[in-house]
């Protein structure tokens, strides 16, 4: 896994939708400042899909790793427009970058 190679993933197709820092502005998507280890459909000021307030998922490595593989699969009724990452060693490296970004 490659943070690096991660805030290059995130830049091309994250950044348009999200931001990482704390204090940082929701987009289309919320601001993932805090996200892991928090509970999905919980980011403050942010209007999430029922669907993903009541998924009951917690944001891990490995939830991270299957849920940006085809979002609209995982949580069915996301309002996230991302098709997914299908190459695993790109999701490694995103969630690598995210771990550290938004710590």
């Amino acid at each position: 896994m490659s943070a690096e190679k991660g805030a290059k993933v995130f830049k091309t197709k994250c950044s348009q939708c999200h931001t990482v820092e704390a204090g940082g502005p929701h987009k289309q998507g919320p601001n993932l400042h805090g996200l892991m280890g928090r509970q999905s459909g919980q980011a403050e000021g942010y209007s999430y899909s029922t669907a993903n307030k009541e998924s009951g998922i917690t944001w891990t490595e490995d939830t991270l790793f299957d849920y940006l593989e085809a979002p609209k699969k995982y949580i069915k009724g996301t309002k996230m427009v991302f098709a997914g990452l299908k190459k695993p060693a790109e999701r490694k490296d995103l969630i690598a970058y995210l771990a550290k970004a938004t710590a």
